[in-house]
Order: C-alpha cells, then structure tokens, then sequence
C-alpha cells in the first residue's frame, strides 16, 4: 500500500454488532470506510477482554480494504505470528506493554505486517523517538484503552510533537479514542491522518440500515477538511 497523509477513517468493530460483524465489515466499508479497525483485549493489560486469532482470521475474509489490529495485551511477542496468520495488515504493539518494543516492532515486520506503536495518555511522544525508524504507524490513545465509549482526552500537544518528531518519515499518526466530529478536527489539524471511531460511526445504523454510517464517516471527514 503507497502511502499518504490523506485522511483515513478507521471503524472499530468493537461497536458493531457482535452477532454480524461479516456483513457490518462489509456494510461500512460500503459506506467509506478507509481501514478496519480490531482492538484485541486480553483482560490483564486493558480491563476487557475481546478478540483472539481465531476471530481477527473470521474478519479477514470480510475486509476488502485494510486490517488495522490493535493489540493491547502483554505479552505481545508470542502472538505476533499467530495475527500473522490470521491475516492482519498492521499489528500495533503499546510501547508500555513490554520492555523490549524495538525487538517487538522487528518481529512484527519480520513476520510480514506494518508495525505500529501505541501511546497510552499518561506516555510522552519521547517513548517512541528511537523506534520510529522501524515503524509505519504511531497510535496515540486519546481515552484509557480497555473499553469503547469513552470521553476524548486532548492529546493534540502530544500529537504535534509527534508529527514535528517523524518528520518526512512515512509513519502514520493514528488516533483512538472519543474521536467525533467535534474532536476530529483538533487531531488532524495537529498531525494525525488516522481516525479510528468506534460509536461514532457505528451509532444510529445496523446492516439493515447502513446509511447512518456514511453519513457519520462523511461528518467526521467534513469536520476536518478546515482542518488542514
């Protein structure tokens, strides 16, 4: 995949319905999705528990676009080949997760996927700067990872400096967490061109009824076209 800083709309599944998600895959990236987004949750790491290889594999036959998967678990080595397997295009590790994310990001490259580094709210952008060589994406938490639902953090100093850190490297800014039409724009003006929003987009729509969901992803996008 050719990169760009073109705004992307990540859904996250964890929204969905959780006895359909093939065909609420399938329903909003009819309706413009960009990626899809997976938060995997291990119950010791984050407060929940979700996801597992066997499920992220059920999902990829669906995604006709981009799987984006979200580990927050500890420890991470030992699953990166089994997400490999199941198909994901992008594996994201929090650099709080253990004490060795370089090796982490190798692994994740070595078993063929992009690598991703997430940032919990109380983490510096500085976590990060000596890793950002050996990855394609920074995840910066703008809620408490463990639950959908919550309510935005501002993390946009965090994102600029981030932004100012990368430079021209092609390394995307992603943002997870309270992200809505009103706090969109604050991160892409700051540097960030991944969006995951989870209720967001999935309010007000089923696959009976998918068009809510475009109209939520062309909300969030109209919200940031001032932005840049």
């Amino acid at each position: 995949m050719t990169f760009d800083r073109s705004l992307k709309i990540a859904p996250s599944i964890l929204s969905a319905d959780f006895a359909d998600f093939g065909r609420e895959i399938r329903a909003v990236e009819d309706q413009g999705a960009d990626w899809i987004h997976v938060d995997v949750m291990d119950g010791h790491f984050v407060p929940n528990l979700t996801f597992g290889p066997p499920a992220v594999k059920a999902f990829r036959r669906h995604v006709t676009t981009f799987m984006d998967v979200h580990l927050m678990i500890s420890p991470v080595d030992a699953y990166i080949d089994a997400y490999a397997d199941a198909g994901a295009d992008l594996l994201t590790a929090h650099v709080e997760a253990g004490p060795h994310i370089h090796r982490t990001l190798q692994a994740i490259r070595g078993a063929g996927m992009k690598a991703g580094v997430a940032l919990n709210p109380g983490t510096p952008a500085e976590a990060v700067e000596h890793v950002l060589d050996i990855c394609d994406l920074v995840c910066v938490m703008t809620v408490n990872p463990g639950f959908g639902g919550q309510s935005f953090i501002d993390m946009t100093a965090k994102v600029r400096k981030l932004r100012g850190m990368i430079g021209d490297r092609p390394v995307h800014i992603e943002i997870d967490g309270g992200v809505t039409p009103r706090t969109a724009p604050l991160v892409r003006e700051a540097g960030a061109d991944v969006l995951v929003a989870g209720s967001a987009v999935f309010k007000g729509g089923s696959v009976q009824d998918p068009a809510p969901y475009g109209e939520n992803i062309r909300a969030i996008r109209v919200s940031c076209d001032t932005a840049v």
